[in-house]
């Protein structure tokens, strides 16, 4: 029987492996992480444009308030609802709870769904307040 070259890892999702849920919600989970610290910096730009006041101020309020500011702000505050809540997921597993194969599966879905959720209810009300 010939030795076939069997893929090293299993991030060579696609051609190798197929999506699953699992993969997906990982992969999601260390991207949000990577976009939450990047969103640290922006949010350190701005509290020190805060903090100078004037004209730094005005220039982070204008940069902010542009189209890739709010699409920049709308992708920071989806990050951190899905990485706030698959965390929450990751806790009930230390804690023993949601291993079976159906459990995994709904409390992923239920994670996607509600981080989607939240983040337009967040901007909903955000946007409504700012009117």
């Amino acid at each position: 029987m010939p030795n076939r070259a069997r893929p090293l890892s299993p991030f060579m999702l696609g051609q190798y492996y197929r999506f699953q849920i699992t993969s997906v919600m990982s992969l999601m989970h260390r991207i949000s992480g990577i976009v939450l610290s990047f969103g640290a910096f922006a949010l350190a730009w701005w509290l020190l444009a805060v903090a100078q006041g004037g004209e730094a101020y005005e220039r982070a309020a204008a940069c902010l308030a542009s189209p890739f500011g709010k699409i920049a702000l709308f992708g920071f505050s989806l990050a951190l609802v899905y990485h706030l809540l698959n965390g929450i997921r990751h806790l009930l597993w230390d804690a023993g709870w949601g291993f079976k194969i159906p459990q995994v599966y709904k409390s992923g879905y239920t994670v996607l769904t509600l981080a989607v959720v939240f983040t337009a209810a967040i901007w909903f009300f955000a946007l409504r307040g700012a009117a």
